[in-house]
């Protein structure tokens, strides 16, 4: 049983460190503040529960239950309090971030056709 809980976690925790690094992707390659701001709070919301949920699921493999003590079952149910924690205030954040960013006058990057590649290929015939 503690094998199939190791896989679980590890499981979770690799396909959080996926979204970390789609996330660092879509903040170096998308193009303006406010896509930059939704990849980063997307990939940042879900890899880091995605994480924790994969910390979550290995402690609480690790409980011994003809043994048990609350303190192990205490570290589970706080790893699961950070995760509603993050669910409230990351996407939070982020919207306040854009907000403000809209407020000081951030204009977001609009295209009339196309996308980003077809108008710079375009621009570079010209």
């Amino acid at each position: 049983m503690s094998i199939i809980i190791n896989i679980i976690s590890i499981v979770f925790i690799l396909a959080g460190l996926v979204f970390f690094f789609g996330s660092v992707v879509g903040v170096v390659r998308f193009p303006d503040f406010y896509t930059r701001m939704h990849a980063a709070g997307k990939g940042d919301t879900l890899s880091s529960l995605l994480v924790v949920m994969g910390f979550a699921v290995y402690h609480l493999g690790q409980i011994h239950w003809t043994d048990f003590a609350w303190a192990d079952l205490l570290v589970v149910i706080k790893l699961l309090a950070i995760c509603a924690f993050i669910m409230l205030t990351s996407p939070t954040a982020t919207h306040a971030l854009m907000d403000a960013g809209y407020e000081d006058g951030i204009e977001p990057l609009l295209r009339k056709k196309g996308n980003a590649l077809q108008d710079e290929e375009i621009g570079d015939r010209r």
